[in-house]
């Protein structure tokens, strides 16, 4: 069995660390005369510690020495992994958090957070004094994974900025770091990108959206849409990189383009269809509407990506060179009618349509290459081959992680099977829009990213691994809550801590830690999914969804 870290049992931390000593001894009172010194290096987590626990507990944290009686100091220590920190507290000597980078020191903060209960979530004090203290003792921890990342689908349900800057503070609360940002799809585009315009005038809204699962004879009728502009993009970029989260975007290419094809009808197959007649598409499933593989369709996404590589700078954050292209569910069935598509494949030498949409993304890795940065892509990329530099975000099972890692490629693992957090947490009929597998609370925890099979040196290609929220069917950003949360708490975890095989992890220990945890969510105004299930407002009666029965296959 799984055994809590050693003083574990007192300190109900999520995601769990690696090592808790005993408290002992009185804590460290914090007050309005407590301290803050930080040392050159961690001034992020010094501005972070001001505008968040300050204004939660009412503390000022005025700039004071290293030594000032029960001050909270800040420092880095080079003996300590990048990620890792320690947090000790002393009566008399403080609270001192060693990172052994910024990151760490961050990451020390915000365990800090969470030992001070869960009024240090809010946004104000709840009273205008209150007698606060740390726990006396250390806490030694370090991420498992360097990538821990939540994918967010804005282009099927758009999220406004908001919506996205909270989403970051939710991250960082557990200790996630990178945000794959889904900014276009057949049903929507929503980034700004200046040179072509049309693609937020006109693609960047539909005039009606499907309501539930494809199938669904239901319908919204109101037009929904909306974009971030290139100052959205800088600002959610800078907030992010404040709380040490890399943003990687993704442009969908050569299909999920139907879209920009309605914007710039060039853009596609045009001696297949009348794509001049095309609009956004407002149901849900894979559009047979993909980029035509010509001159045209090249130039204009590069100029797309030469101003996504300038709102995304490679230095933001230790993931920011990544760009991700999408690359995954393109239908051949327009290219295998034109004459055009038929014509490069010739010119080109390759052998068939599979080969074509292999070039169209070589094209890109090539050209992402060339600016120092790196592609990733759905494991569909690996059709045809890939360029050693590119990465693989392994979605259909582990097969995908598993082949990428044996030809040298970097994986992120995020298999649908399990960490699809659009899909339903209960088999009951009260689950809103049920799609997917039925993945629960304990599934998630008990989710294992690296897959069996690999060699010591393969298994280290596994960057890390994700977790997806597509929003087809999450219409706002309650469903988008009540997909994410809790589960989102368990992935953390499985995430950042060294936990040992799935079947003898302690879930008891998980769910007696998260009813500390569920506080904590409700004083960031999260709408999880109660443990006893959704409250009736959660519920979505008579809308259809796509329930996948039977258990998803093993790794």
């Amino acid at each position: 069995m799984q055994r809590p870290p050693q003083g574990a049992e007192d300190v109900e931390l999520i995601p769990a660390p690696r090592a808790v000593e005993e408290p002992t001894g009185p804590g460290v009172p914090l007050g309005p005369g407590t301290t803050l010194w930080a040392a050159a290096g961690t001034e992020r987590t010094e501005r972070w510690l001001r505008a968040t626990l300050g204004a939660a507990l009412n503390l000022p944290l005025r700039p004071g020495p290293p030594d000032a009686r029960d001050g909270v100091r800040l420092l880095l220590d080079d003996t300590l992994a990048p990620e890792a920190y320690r947090l000790t507290a002393r009566a008399g000597d403080g609270v001192e958090i060693r990172g052994g980078g910024p990151a760490g020191v961050f990451w020390g903060a915000q365990t800090l957070r969470q030992l001070l209960g869960a009024d240090a979530f809010r946004r104000a004090p709840l009273r205008p004094a209150a007698a606060l203290s740390v726990p006396a003792g250390a806490v030694e921890d370090a991420p498992r994974f360097r990538w821990r990342g939540l994918l967010l689908d804005v282009a099927r349900h758009f999220m406004p900025k908001e919506g996205v800057l909270r989403y970051l503070d939710l991250m960082a609360a557990h200790k996630l770091n990178v945000l794959h940002l889904h900014l276009t799809d057949d049903q929507g585009w929503r980034i700004e990108i200046r040179r072509y315009p049309k693609l937020t005038e006109i693609a960047s809204w539909r005039s009606r959206t499907k309501f539930g699962h494809r199938a669904s004879p239901l319908w919204d009728e109101k037009p929904h849409g909306g974009y971030y502009t290139q100052d959205d993009i800088r600002e959610i970029v800078a907030y992010a990189a404040e709380r040490h989260i890399s943003v990687v975007p993704e442009i969908d290419v050569p299909g999920h383009s139907q879209a920009a094809i309605a914007a710039y009808p060039e853009l596609g197959n045009t001696d297949v269809v009348d794509t001049a007649a095309l609009s956004v598409w407002d149901t849900w499933g894979i559009s047979s509407n993909v980029l035509a593989p010509t001159d045209t369709t090249l130039r204009f996404y590069e100029g797309v990506f030469e101003e996504v590589l300038e709102l995304f700078p490679a230095d933001a954050a230790e993931f920011s060179a990544f760009v991700h292209v999408g690359g995954d569910e393109c239908r051949k069935e327009q290219w295998t009618e034109s004459v055009t598509a038929k014509t490069r494949i010739a010119d080109l030498g390759l052998t068939d349509e599979d080969a074509l949409q292999s070039w169209f993304i070589g094209h890109f890795d090539a050209w992402l290459a060339a600016r120092g940065r790196r592609l990733i892509g759905w494991d569909e990329i690996l059709e045809g081959g890939l360029a050693p530099g590119a990465a693989v975000a392994s979605w259909r099972g582990y097969a995908g992680g598993v082949a990428a890692a044996r030809a040298g490629h970097d994986v992120v693992m995020c298999p649908e099977q399990y960490v699809y957090l659009d899909h339903r947490q209960a088999p009951g009929d009260d689950e809103p829009v049920p799609i997917g597998f039925v993945r629960t609370l304990e599934d998630v925890y008990r989710f294992e990213p690296v897959p069996a099979g690999l060699t010591e040196e393969e298994a280290r290609h596994v960057l890390g691994t994700q977790a997806n929220v597509w929003t087809e069917v999450l219409e706002d950003s309650a469903r988008v809550d009540y997909q994410a949360f809790p589960r989102l708490a368990a992935f953390a975890e499985v995430a950042w801590s060294p936990l040992p095989a799935p079947a003898d992890r302690d879930y008891a220990d998980f769910e007696r830690r998260m009813s500390a945890h569920y506080r904590r969510l409700d004083a960031l105004g999260v709408a999880y999914r109660p443990p006893t299930g959704p409250r009736p407002w959660q519920r979505r009666p008579g809308v259809p969804g796509r329930p996948i029965e039977g258990p998803p296959p093993s790794r």
